[in-house]
């Protein structure tokens, strides 16, 4: 049985919302150097002072978080 990645419905550039309401494009998929993990590259479609650039496990992107009670994607696809 093949397995599973985790990034395996994200795609890049399609725009995201976050489950705290901010918007993101995913860049793309890529390995961390050192532990090979799956990471997801995205980047704020809003001012943020922080940086523009981030980076995130795939799996963190991909899990499903509760707010509030209820539980909801962390990242929720909007359009490509």
């Amino acid at each position: 049985m093949a397995e599973q990645n985790s990034y395996e419905n994200i795609i890049p550039g399609a725009i995201y919302q976050h489950y705290k309401g901010k918007p993101y494009r995913v860049i793309g998929v890529g390995k961390h150097s050192e532990s090979l993990e799956d990471v997801v590259l995205y980047e704020a479609l809003y001012e943020n002072p922080l940086g523009r650039l981030w980076c995130r496990p795939a799996s963190m992107w991909s899990e499903i978080v509760q707010v509030d009670g209820q539980k909801m994607p962390r990242f929720k696809f909007l359009f490509k």
